[in-house]
């Protein structure tokens, strides 16, 4: 496994360098900006997103910001032989969607989610020329192939420290997309932080866990969030794509009607979610209840491995590790108060040195 150096997330990941040229499928033709862009077939990129689309406000959205800002820099056009994305709606679109991404002559041609990692596997065997890379999962013995990974434990990590430092309720939440491996790492490290951080503030502080087995449900997302702040919880970390609109909808709900010392707040995910936490207060003033967010280099990601590829350096065969030491994740300041800014940096330091080991599987309970 190799160690791979990000432009840095506030290049292109975290900051929405570009709008969304589209919220349906990709397939347009011509270049977003409207001006000459070039086609280079050789080089062409597309994205075949998870399901929740580009404009999911977290993981496939900045995958698709950062596939954007690569097209502009290096002039090239939006489309067949340029760039573009494919969007799924539905795991049994993922097949045909990466089939149609071969088909219109894309030469590296990426899975957004672990969960396209058996349909990316058996696209790579089945056409040998062209570039395939999933991103949040490990495909092994493929040399065309390159796998993409985040230490988002490490990320989670410090949302769990500037939980805990900021809890009045000393009652944490946890939603997660769907089970698994990925984010079993998400939800480890909240855990971890939070657990690690009530020690030193020698306070008993909870998380309650739940998951809504999907990461396109924004409906199961905000019955999640609602029993959560109806049991007190006043801060909900969400690691479920899609479905956090929903828990930033229940929250933004709630805090309309109360008074701005009883706010709830929800921690983002991937992208710097803040726009999605403004709201007005109960007096008419101008609010957020998006308390930090954590980072993912998605977009980075792609942007790097695409840039590579257009080097003629395609690192198929390669597992590229991004994490906390190199920039590939990080936490947002956001509204935290300064001494959870000030725990947090020290957290950061720790973690990167290697001074805290930050689990990637849940702890049994």
């Amino acid at each position: 496994m190799k160690k791979a150096k990000l432009f840095g997330l506030g290049t292109v990941a975290m900051a929405a360098l570009l709008a969304l040229g589209a919220c349906g499928g990709g397939g347009g033709s011509t270049d977003s900006s409207g001006g000459a862009a070039k086609e280079d077939s050789k080089h062409s990129v597309a994205i075949v997103t998870d399901i929740g689309g580009v404009d999911d406000r977290s993981f496939n959205q900045s995958a698709w910001e950062g596939l954007q800002a690569w097209g502009k820099k290096h002039d090239i056009k939006k489309g067949n032989g340029g760039y573009n994305y494919i969007q799924s709606n539905d795991a049994s679109e993922y097949e045909q969607n990466i089939s149609q991404a071969v088909t219109n002559g894309f030469k590296t041609v990426f899975g957004i989610g672990y969960l396209l990692a058996d349909p990316i596997s058996a696209a790579a065997d089945q056409n040998a020329d062209t570039n395939f890379v999933i991103i949040d999962s490990v495909i092994d013995g493929k040399k065309n192939v390159a796998s993409a990974t985040f230490k988002d434990q490490e990320a989670a990590y410090l949302a769990g420290v500037a939980a805990a430092e900021t809890t009045k309720s000393n009652k944490l939440g946890f939603v997660g997309g769907e089970e698994g491996a990925v984010i079993d790492r998400f939800q480890a490290g909240f855990e971890k932080g939070v657990a690690d951080t009530a020690k030193k503030l020698d306070k008993d502080i909870s998380v309650d866990v739940q998951y809504a087995a999907s990461f396109g449900d924004p409906a199961k997302g905000k019955a999640l969030a609602a029993n959560m702040y109806n049991g007190g919880i006043d801060i909900i970390y969400h690691a479920s794509g899609g479905t956090g609109q929903g828990v930033f909808s229940e929250a933004k709900a709630r805090n309309e009607k109360a008074d701005e010392a009883d706010k709830v707040w929800v921690i983002g995910v991937d992208s710097d979610q803040q726009k999605e936490g403004k709201y007005k207060s109960k007096d008419g003033k101008d609010s957020n209840f998006c308390l930090t967010s954590t980072l993912k280099g998605v977009g980075a990601a792609v942007q790097d491995i695409s840039t590579r590829a257009l080097e003629d350096k395609f690192p198929g065969g390669e597992h590229l590790s991004y994490g906390l030491k190199d920039g590939g994740v990080s936490l947002t300041d956001g509204f935290l108060s300064d001494d959870a800014k000030a725990a947090v940096k020290e957290a950061k330091t720790q973690v990167s040195d290697g001074d805290i080991k930050v689990p990637e599987t849940p702890e049994k309970k």
